[in-house]
């Protein structure tokens, strides 16, 4: 019968490299789940419930409008009523495969560019807008907000030939399980953390402005740009800007993920803004290189900061470029949307209060909601 699955990692492929050009993605989940978290560029179906119960009336029904010249990908939750989908299409003459896992294994591909900038490897988290780093110079390496899933990074580490020697969170994560911890303890290597985010954390080397973290020949320089959270960090390398969850391509980091109250999102949208300056200091031709993004299909992720300070492209860092901060914070304040999945449970495995359980897992899977708007 030959392969009958199609990796999530292949998928993330395709829909990277080809977009929809070879490839059909038929999402046959409940319309509320597809409308929260789902692959770029699918079509959704929702024929799931009905699928639980081996009904294919209604796939049956819509078989005319799924293309015959297209590999067709089905998806689901874990993979299931995908499968039985597939085997549906398949018999009914469609060239269809169901993705191994489901959205449960789109959230965990991870995807390797390298950048412009010597010595940094971006590693992007296609299903949940995740973004790390490894800088590297002379066989050494530093990772930068590593996910919960470490042998990516040393499988990376590992293909360039390099000695992971340190590894830091740019800030405490409130929409990923940080693997950071996990790394530094298997390879007996220090964990960086600015102090103002370490809370109850053990064995953290604390950092502040104006310190390094020495890469091979290299230094990775912290800036402190508290805002997003009050210990975030950003870090220069040569001429790249890793801006954590402070500036994105498009947007910034919302500040509310602390404190929700409006006295509180207001004071540190103002502390923000005073980061965001900071970084605006920065050379134009400073590549920036962030920690998140939402459906910006550039690979690897980057721009030059002088190209983000346009009204156009980031209307937040324009208010900062014009001394506006009264619309900036208000903007901030009424275009906030919903948190992250789970966030405040993230934060609490993340800051070492509490201990990750059997579901750590499925805790980050969904959309990333990190952005101010």
């Amino acid at each position: 019968m030959g392969n009958i699955e199609l990796s999530p990692s292949e998928v993330a492929r395709r829909v990277q490299e080809e977009g929809s050009e070879d490839l059909f993605i038929l999402d046959v989940r409940n319309e509320d789940d597809y409308e929260e978290w789902q692959i770029p560029g699918s079509t959704n179906l929702p024929v799931y419930d009905e699928l639980l119960e081996y009904d294919f009336s209604t796939l049956e029904e819509r078989l005319e409008e799924l293309p015959e010249d297209k590999e067709i990908a089905t998806v689901c939750v874990g993979g299931v009523t995908s499968a039985r989908a597939a085997e549906f299409l398949r018999e009914h003459g469609f060239d269809a495969k169901s993705m191994d896992n489901g959205m449960n294994g789109w959230g965990r591909v991870h995807r390797e560019y390298d950048t412009a900038t010597d010595g940094v490897v971006q590693i992007v988290r296609p299903g949940t807008g995740c973004v790390s780093y490894l800088v590297h110079d002379g066989g050494e390496a530093v990772v930068v907000d590593p996910s919960q899933y470490i042998d990516q990074y040393l499988s990376v580490a590992d293909s360039h030939g390099l000695d992971i020697v340190g590894v830091t969170d740019t800030h405490a994560h409130a929409d990923h399980v940080s693997g950071a911890r996990r790394l530094a303890g298997e390879l007996n290597i220090p964990y960086y953390l600015h102090e103002d985010d370490a809370a109850e954390l053990d064995e953290v080397t604390e950092l502040e402005d104006g310190d390094a973290i020495d890469v091979g020949e290299r230094e990775l320089d912290v800036l402190h740009t508290p805002g997003h959270t009050p210990g975030s960090v950003s870090f220069r390398f040569g001429d790249a800007l890793l801006s954590g969850d402070t500036l994105f391509l498009r947007s910034v980091g919302r500040p509310d993920l602390e404190d929700s109250s409006e006295e509180a999102v207001r004071e540190a949208a103002s502390q923000l803004f005073d980061s965001l300056d900071y970084l605006t200091d920065l050379d134009n031709a400073t590549v920036v290189l962030p920690g998140h993004f939402s459906d910006e299909e550039i690979r690897p992720l980057a721009t030059e900061l002088g190209a983000l300070q346009e009204k156009s492209t980031n209307e937040l860092l324009s208010y900062v470029e014009d001394d506006d901060e009264e619309t900036f914070v208000e903007t901030i304040v009424e275009s906030l949307a919903d948190e992250p999945a789970n966030y405040n449970e993230i934060k609490q495995i993340n800051w070492g209060k509490t201990q990750p359980g059997g579901d750590v897992e499925a805790l980050e899977l969904g959309p990333n909601n990190c952005a101010a708007n």
